[in-house]
């Protein structure tokens, strides 16, 4: 995934904010949450990229949605909106996530699956992405019935993809090539 230098330098300066008035979990929660937000809502991110809305419509739009965060994360929809920014504000809450999971020496691991996985199956999946890591891992789940079954675990750059999506792909190469 590729975020842009501009997100990344707001999420580091972020970063650093919360870790100076020692909010950083709270505020890594509050990217969460508007990470989880953002990116299921489309509605919300053509609000946040129209350039056919004010800014102070933005700003007084993330305030409503996120009305919980913290005084950082409010500030951060402030200066996003005053740089006429808030299209990366996707970008930015990813990257804090990523810069502050690398801090506490953990790394982010994905995994995507068809329908929501037991407990049971977590915690396996959760050992096999630590082994491929080497350390601690964060396991955030996605469910995309897209891939019909199966599994696809991403940790760091490197991927399973036991989905049922991929095997019928292979199927279809198979069968094409010969």
């Amino acid at each position: 995934m590729k975020l842009s230098r501009a997100a990344s330098r707001y999420a580091k300066a972020i970063l650093s904010l919360a870790i100076d008035e020692n909010n950083a979990v709270v505020v890594n929660e509050d990217m969460k949450s508007i990470l989880v937000t953002v990116s299921k809502n489309k509605e919300l991110r053509d609000y946040l990229s129209s350039p056919l809305v004010k800014p102070e419509q933005k700003r007084a739009g993330l305030h409503q949605v996120f009305k919980d965060a913290n005084e950082v994360t409010m500030k951060t929809f402030d200066l996003l909106v005053a740089n006429k920014r808030t299209d990366i504000l996707l970008d930015v809450a990813t990257s804090f996530i990523v810069l502050f999971e690398e801090m506490n020496k953990r790394e982010i691991a994905t995994v995507t699956t068809a329908v929501e996985i037991t407990a049971d199956l977590e915690k396996k999946v959760l050992a096999k992405a630590q082994e491929l890591a080497g350390k601690e891992v964060a396991l955030e789940k996605v469910i995309d019935p897209s891939i019909l079954g199966g599994f696809i675990l991403r940790v760091g750059d490197r991927e399973i993809n036991a989905s049922v999506q991929n095997k019928i792909g292979e199927l279809k190469r198979t069968f094409a090539s010969n």
